[in-house]
């Protein structure tokens, strides 16, 4: 069975894919970096069942942190077949607002930790001659968002690494993509107020808000795929159609 690694992996989608993996015989780790609380409650339920996965606290936007992380599963593998790039956040807030730790703070979380994350797991993947990598960015990078202009560059960049990698990758069979979700119900999303839920849903030509689910069932047929590389593919409902 193949070993994967979620970064980000306490809530939300990263939660859901690290679940719902374990609980088809991947070997997963959960990364975390300040949800310590969440990661190990997530790992005791799954224990309850029947189900391991390891946890590992790693600031995936450090350097080092990093290296520990890929050491850590190395040791306990051998070989790294899957990359999830989940490791993100986002700031409501006008462009003029904007600080310099702002920047810092989105741009490493979102993009620096990829770009790191991916770069770490190449040598492994590249001497198998084998891997997957995937990138979880959003429809704003696709399209920009009012008021979350650093989230949308952070994600537009973690699309573009997708296709350079695509690229410098596929002769060594790793494939790259990315998973731009719409609106998805998850805490990130919690504090939208109802009355812009109700507007999302009805210029959705579904008409509904997505789940984590759909993310990763995404997920799943990308790391079960053969020929799909270099791809953006946006799970959301309609609401985008490029």
């Amino acid at each position: 069975m193949k070993n994967v690694i979620v970064t980000g992996g306490s809530r939300g989608i990263g939660k859901c894919l690290v679940e719902n993996l374990a609980k088809e015989g991947y070997n997963v780790i959960l990364n975390y970096n300040k949800s310590e609380k969440s990661a190990r409650k997530i790992q005791n339920e799954l224990k309850e069942n029947g189900v391991f996965i390891e946890i590992f606290k790693a600031d995936v936007s450090k350097k080092e942190d990093v290296k520990n992380l890929i050491s850590f599963a190395l040791k306990k593998w051998e070989k790294i077949d899957v990359l999830i790039n989940n490791a993100g956040i986002a700031k409501l807030q006008m462009f003029q607002d904007v600080t310099d730790e702002d920047w810092d703070e989105i741009i490493n979380t979102n993009l620096k930790s990829a770009f790191y994350m991916s770069q770490a797991v190449m040598p492994s993947m590249v001497h198998e001659k084998s891997g997957c990598i995937i990138n979880i960015s959003s429809i704003w990078g696709m399209v920009g968002a009012s008021c979350e202009t650093v989230y949308s560059i952070s994600k537009a960049g973690m699309d573009a690494l997708t296709k350079s990698l695509a690229k410098e990758l596929g002769p060594s069979n790793i494939r790259v993509n990315s998973i731009a979700p719409g609106v998805i119900d998850t805490d990130m999303n919690s504090n939208i107020d109802e009355k812009i839920k109700k507007e999302i849903r009805n210029e959705t030509p579904l008409g509904k808000i997505g789940k984590t689910m759909d993310i990763y069932r995404c997920v799943k047929w990308l790391i079960e795929d053969e020929f799909t590389t270099g791809q953006v593919i946006s799970i959301n409902g309609g609401y985008i159609i490029t």
